[in-house]
């Protein structure tokens, strides 16, 4: 299935949620969800009370949304989960964390994970001093994710950079602001996944 390129809007309200694809504009009263919290279409003001079965649907459609991965990789993460140690939807949940879009996201270099995945494939960073342009690349232990040095120039990752003194990397991430580095120290949890996921019915829905 094609990545969809339509408005980010749309897919907030088609779940009835936020799901903080626009950044600082999801916390505004701009946000679609605050100003019209209906699913889009001719009949989305109808208060539809979803089955077991739509439940496990729409929990993996935000999640897809949420870190922008087309059905086919996420069922390949989903697989890879459950051959890991501990809990198939924890395991699913750190896979999507450790992206190297989403990394490049909660070190603050990118306003959305959209923009982040935009600036990855353009080549502005590296991972461990070799140019990247693959948003997927799952981030290990030990890595260290870097704006390259021809990047830093540009208006655009200059305005990042500066914006960097107002955030706070999660935990799993060594965040260097002086060298805009940042250096994996360990996998994300489960309580560093800010939205509130029902990953078990992600597992279940898989599990048919």
């Amino acid at each position: 299935m094609a990545r969809y390129t339509g408005p980010a809007c749309k897919l907030c309200r088609r779940e009835g949620t936020k799901l903080f694809l626009k950044g600082d504009r999801c916390l505004s009263d701009k946000c679609a969800i605050s100003r019209r919290n209906t699913a889009p279409g001719q009949h989305g003001a109808q208060n539809k009370k979803l089955k077991e079965y739509g439940m496990q649907l729409r929990e993996k459609q935000k999640a897809k949304r949420i870190y922008g991965v087309p059905e086919k990789q996420f069922r390949t993460y989903f697989e890879k989960a459950t051959k890991h140690e501990g809990q198939a939807g924890e395991n699913l949940l750190t896979l999507l964390e450790s992206r190297l879009d989403n990394a490049v996201f909660k070190m603050g270099m990118a306003e959305n994970r959209h923009d982040a995945r935009q600036l990855v494939l353009h080549g502005h960073f590296t991972l461990n001093g070799k140019k990247v342009t693959i948003p997927s690349i799952i981030v290990k232990v030990g890595d260290v994710i870097a704006v390259k040095e021809a990047s830093r120039s540009s208006a655009k990752i200059k305005g990042l950079i500066e914006a960097l003194e107002s955030k706070t990397a999660p935990k799993w991430i060594e965040l260097d602001k002086t060298n805009v580095t940042a250096k994996i120290i360990a996998k994300p949890a489960r309580d560093d996944v800010e939205f509130p996921f029902e990953e078990q019915r992600i597992v279940e829905l898989y599990s048919k």
